[in-house]
């Protein structure tokens, strides 16, 4: 082979190797909600005054603060000094350290995945042509849950069966399928909600449809 023939095989080679298609995370929209202190210290007020039979003319009364004023803080749209505040906890019979519990409460976390960044894995049903589309991503040693959009199609002549820990839940969007669970087998079709324990073994019986798809989440036990 002469040389200019192999500068072209690697040239080749090596152009396919760097288009090789690479497994890369999806990028996630996250965010962590919580509210401003100031409306979650109005918030906590404006909840002790009822409880304790008191309006907030009783609460500005005693406290010797406008109802204005008291209305502006319970609101979060104003920020009361600590004297202020001590001045409307002696109001409500209680103190700084209990509203301070009351208004601290965990931080909640949303994301969002697109549609076009949901990422096709590989399970146990993928070599009988089954697809799985993860739903959710969680990072960490331990998952509360796994969401997947599942699509199968009567070219599979076998489906495998499954056994985990948690309960999974089904809802199917379309196509019919027989599942089994143990020794009995459930009709799926769509707008049905299927839901099971994980341990005992299951999957699906027979397709009665070309193509079904459906949604499954398996919910982790704590």
């Amino acid at each position: 082979m002469s040389k200019v023939k192999q500068a072209n095989q690697k040239r080749r080679s090596k152009s396919r190797r760097s288009h090789a298609p690479e497994q890369i995370a999806p990028p996630l929209d996250t965010a962590v909600a919580k509210p401003p202190i100031d409306e979650r210290m109005g918030a906590a007020m404006r909840r002790a005054g009822p409880e304790r039979g008191l309006t907030l003319s009783d609460v500005g009364s005693a406290a010797g603060i406008s109802v204005p004023m008291i209305s502006r803080v319970e609101n979060g749209q104003s920020t009361a000094s600590l004297a202020l505040l001590e001045r409307i906890c002696a109001a409500l019979g209680t103190d700084l350290s209990t509203l301070f519990r009351e208004v601290e409460q965990p931080t909640g976390e949303a994301q969002l995945i697109k549609a076009d960044d949901q990422m096709v894995v590989v399970r146990s049903g993928t070599k009988h042509g089954h697809t799985y589309r993860l739903l959710s991503y969680h990072k960490g040693p331990r998952k509360a849950f796994e969401p997947f959009l599942i699509n199968m199609d009567k070219e599979s002549e076998s489906y495998p069966r499954f056994q985990h820990p948690g309960t999974e839940f089904i809802y199917m969007l379309s196509g019919r399928m027989q599942y089994r669970f143990g020794d009995r087998t459930f009709l799926v079709e769509p707008g049905d909600a299927f839901t099971f324990s994980g341990s005992v073994l299951h999957g699906p019986e027979k397709l009665l449809d070309d193509q079904i798809q459906f949604i499954t989440i398996i919910i982790y036990a704590e």
